[in-house]
Formats: structure tokens, sequence, C-alpha cells
């Protein structure tokens, strides 16, 4: 057999012994100083089996494929790569990997193949045991029973049934999509992540609260790999007009500079809304000197930025009414050129009308498409799992707003209260929701990212919170 993929010694014996992998014989392995002229990245999911193995991937010499189909032994299943490598995962069904080729000829597009498993009810005219689809496709493992039979639905609503109950079995390959990540993509605490492109990376920024560091800053190249990048307000140059409760920082390119908008507790009592200018969205950031948004009787908290389609600047924002046992009143209004000061009158696009969302709707984000803008909030309360992400939409940037009805996004896959979410345009361009849920400890809000579709003029989270494999953003 020729180019299995790169394994140890050790991983290649342990497995040998009674692992469930398939040990190569007579190999050409991959070693890592080595140039290879073509090259195969095999990442493989969660339920991969890899004892001793410590990557979620391999790199093979050469051009190496899988047709998608998956082998059930036992209480586990296979799969048999061209190089004739079988890696193994956890129960029937569970084959997942994506393939990735550098220097092995054109460029491939991001691609899906979907190989249903032999209880799968074909269509009339469909003989094959797989479907191709360009882009992204992914499952949660999820099936409902419909008897005498079962289905389930992926992520781009497709429907497959199968003959008998919980049959549902299905692989997915990967080709040209980037690899697979797996949430929480920053597994400590960064609560009411606010994220954007700066035009070479992604930066976020999240709540610190009363940390003497205000509001850390991460970067990446793919939403996924995050690396810390210092503070908006290192401790020497924190605002003077407040005294703490540093939360929801988003950062946005305003004009030719970079203004951070965040939320901090005013000298008297009052949590208000501050503004800060830099040249770069790394910093060093100047605040304003006084807050963008200061009301004597209601604290004003979560601003987020963002412009119509006719380059006009927008403030939205939220009333801390909950706090005071009052209506939680979602304002916008438009902004001077230079983003630091507001003009004309504040409108109410929303406030908590819905049951779901209980006391407070909240964490605004703005994002216009298609002829609407679409505001994205967080309603009921942050602490627990009642907390879920909600959306309306307007055909004008001060509305007024039509909400969809119930949360897009709610406790699940193991994850509670996701919320206070930002949309960005992912590396594959795609449109990607990053957001924050508590650990299963419930000592973190975690940064986890999940893909945005839009079926019908509404945008959809599918199958997230995820905590199984996916492909990259």
């Amino acid at each position: 057999m020729k180019n299995p993929p790169l394994w140890s010694a050790v991983v290649l014996a342990a497995l040998a012994a009674g692992c469930g992998e398939e040990r190569p014989e007579g190999p050409e392995v991959a070693t890592s100083s080595q140039a290879l002229a073509c090259s195969t990245r095999i990442t493989y999911g969660d339920r991969w089996i890899h004892p001793g193995h410590p990557e979620q991937f391999d790199i093979a010499s050469g051009l190496v494929t899988w047709d998608g189909s998956c082998v059930n032994e036992g209480t586990n299943s296979y799969a048999v790569l061209s190089n004739g490598w079988k890696p193994y995962f956890t129960g029937n069904n569970a084959c997942v990997m994506a393939l990735d080729t550098t220097d092995c000829g054109s460029a491939t597009a991001c691609a899906t193949r979907v190989t249903y498993g032999s209880a799968w009810l074909h269509p009339a005219g469909h003989p094959a045991q797989y479907d191709d689809v360009g882009g992204r496709v992914w499952w949660d493992r999820g099936c409902t029973n419909a008897s005498p039979n079962s289905y389930t639905v992926l992520s781009n609503d497709w429907a497959p049934y199968f003959s008998g109950s919980n049959a549902c079995g299905i692989s997915l390959r990967y080709t040209g999509c980037g690899g697979l990540y797996q949430n929480p993509v920053v597994p400590v605490d960064c609560a009411d992540p606010g994220v954007i492109h700066d035009g070479t990376q992604y930066v976020a920024a999240c709540t610190s609260g009363g940390a003497a560091n205000a509001f850390p800053l991460r970067t990446s190249k793919d939403l996924v790999t995050w690396t810390a990048a210092g503070n908006i307000f290192p401790s020497s140059r924190r605002p003077t007009w407040a005294t703490g409760d540093y939360w929801a920082p988003e950062i946005h390119k305003v004009g030719s500079r970079y203004i951070a908008y965040f939320t901090a507790r005013h000298q008297d009592g009052k949590l208000s809304i501050g503004a800060a200018t830099a040249t770069s969205a790394l910093g060093p950031f100047t605040d304003l000197g006084r807050p963008l948004v200061h009301d004597a009787g209601m604290g004003m908290i979560d601003a987020t930025f963002f412009y119509d389609t006719a380059g006009v600047p927008y403030l939205v924002w939220k009333a801390d009414g909950n706090a005071v046992g009052q209506p939680t009143p979602i304002y916008g209004q438009t902004l001077s050129a230079d983003g630091l000061s507001l003009t004309g009158t504040r409108r109410t696009l929303m406030s908590n009308t819905l049951g779901w969302e209980a006391h407070v709707v909240e964490a605004p984000w703005v994002v216009a498409r298609g002829g609407y803008y679409y505001l994205f909030y967080s309603g009921n309360s942050y602490a627990n799992s009642t907390y879920a992400v909600g959306v309306a939409r307007a055909t004008s940037p001060l509305g007024p707003y039509t909400k969809l009805g119930n949360p897009i996004l709610k406790t699940g896959g193991g994850w509670v209260g996701p919320g206070h979410n930002s949309v960005v345009t992912g590396p594959g361009g795609e449109t990607v929701m990053v957001y924050h849920a508590w650990n299963s400890a419930h000592t973190a809000r975690v940064m986890l990212v999940d893909a945005i579709t839009w079926p019908n003029g509404w945008p959809a989270v599918p199958e997230a919170p995820s905590s199984g494999s996916r492909p990259m953003p």
C-alpha cells in the first residue's frame, strides 16, 4: 500500500493491538520535514478512535480519496480510504472526514458527499447511495420515527427517510472545505463576543466585567483558532468616567478608523455606552472622554453599529429596563459621519413582547441583506437555559421591525443559554454566527461558531448550538 497517513510506530502498534484500526504494511510515510509535491490533509470527525494520536488529522503524501461509504462493525464503524487506511469511529454510521489537498492539481471547491446507510429509502430514479452537493451540509445525528419508518433533517433541509424505526444513517465527506472544527472555539470565558473582519483577520472583543484590563482582544484567520491580542483598555488607559462593569464591546470600522463601542458603569451609577477610537482594530484605543449615550434615569447598554445601504451610520442599543422592572426597548438612531455623536431622532425598534423573551430583549446586531435589515437579538435570562437568539426584519433601518417569532438559536447540544451574537462572513463566504453559551460546568460563557442559512428570507442556524464536528466556516 502506498502513501498512508503519517503515523508513529507507537500509534500503529497500539491500533494494531486491538484499537480497531488496520495497520498499513510497507508504508511510504510522509514526515513533517518532507516537502510534499502533492499531499492530502485528512481531518477526522470527533467520533474518530485515535488512542495515542493527539492530533485530529493526518497528512498523507499524494492524493487520497474516499467514496463516502461507512461500514458498521459491531458498535462502531469504519471507512476505507483509497490508500487502504481504515479509520474507525465510535458508533454506527459515524464516519465523518474532510479531505483537503495541496499541490495536487486544480483547486477544489468546497463540496459535501452525503452517503446514506443501507436502510435509506431511495427516491424514484435515484439509484446511487449518495448525493453530492456544492458547499457544506451537516447533520446532528438526530432521527425522528414516523411509523413504520424514520427520517432526519439535514442542515440544507433535506429530509431523507429510512426503513424502520431509529434507522437513520449518514456519513459525510467534505472536500476542499478546509477541514473540520468543533465547538467551543474559545474554551475560556468570552461572553458577549463582538467580532468583525478588519480586512486581514477576524478580531473579537469580549466582556471583562471588573477585570483590571478591560475587554480582551483575540485574532483569528478562520474563526476557529484564536490568539490573544491584548485589550481595548489596558488598566492604564481605562476611561476616567467609568467605574467598572465593562460589558458588551464591539469594534467597527467607521470611516477610515475604528471605534470600540462598549458598556461601562458611569460614576453616577448608571450603565452607559462609551466610544473609543483607534487607527487599528487592535488599538491603542483612545476613549471619547465621556459617555456617548447616558441617561441619569435609566441604564443604557449593548451598543452595536451598522451602515445602511446608502452609507448612513446608525447606533442601536438597549435600555436596561429589566434591571428596574420595566420593559426593555431596543433603540436606533443615526450617527454623525465620525460615529461619535447621535443625530436625528431616536426610534424604538422593538421591545420584549413575546413569551419566550420574558423580561428582556438585548444584544442587538443588524445585517443588511436582500432588501431587508435583519435585527438579531437575545431574550430572557442570560444566566440560564431560557436565553436564546431571535430575529426581526424591516425594509428600513429604523423599522418598523417584524419579529420572526420563535428563537432561531436556543439551549441544546450540551450548551446552555446561547446568545449575544455577532454575524460575520466566514472565510468560505457563508454567513456565520459567533456567540457565547455556558459550558457544562456553568462556570464560563465560552465562544461558539455556527453557520447561518437563509431559507425563505429569514436566517436560521440549523443543528445548532453544535457539539460535534462541522466543516470549517
